[in-house]
């Protein structure tokens, strides 16, 4: 003859009730809202972002580019970034845009000289990688076609 202990059920629901929140760096924490927090809350800008290397070509000109995006995004969110060779008044600071199933940059020109202000790329996703598009400046996006690739 076995004895089985019952458990009443005041202990099951107080057992229940108790439970042991971690957040998504593993640390015990004390409430559920803090385990499902932003695991980015207090992490600086470089953990959010990783640097891309695209390049612009339209015939002659050719545009390189180092574009941070935000990785935990879709489409990719643009956080910065510079085009630093190939087109006048280098480097242009990238102030924003996507990369997704469609290309957006927005760059504004950091460099000297009489160029434009700013500059908008766009364009759409097609297969080997890389993005067909426009880009124009100072408001404009369609004044040029361009094909823009990854970059290894």
């Amino acid at each position: 003859m076995t004895t089985q202990s019952r458990k009443s059920p005041k202990a099951e629901s107080e057992q229940r009730r108790e439970h042991r929140y971690l957040n998504a760096q593993g640390a015990e924490v004390k409430t559920r809202d803090e385990a499902f927090a932003t695991p980015l809350q207090g992490a600086g800008a470089e953990a959010v972002a990783i640097t891309t290397r695209l390049q612009l070509n339209n015939g002659a000109t050719t545009f390189e580019m180092q574009v941070q995006i935000n990785p935990n995004t879709y489409p990719f969110v643009v956080t910065g970034g510079q085009i630093t060779s190939g087109i006048c008044g280098a480097p242009w600071n990238i102030t924003g845009g996507s990369i997704g199933n469609q290309l957006r940059l927005e760059a504004r020109r950091a460099g000297q000289g009489s160029c434009a202000n700013t500059i908008t790329i766009v364009g759409q996703y097609q297969n080997p990688p890389s993005y067909r598009g426009t880009y124009g400046f100072d408001g404009s996006s369609s004044s040029f076609n361009h094909t823009t690739m990854y970059q290894i």
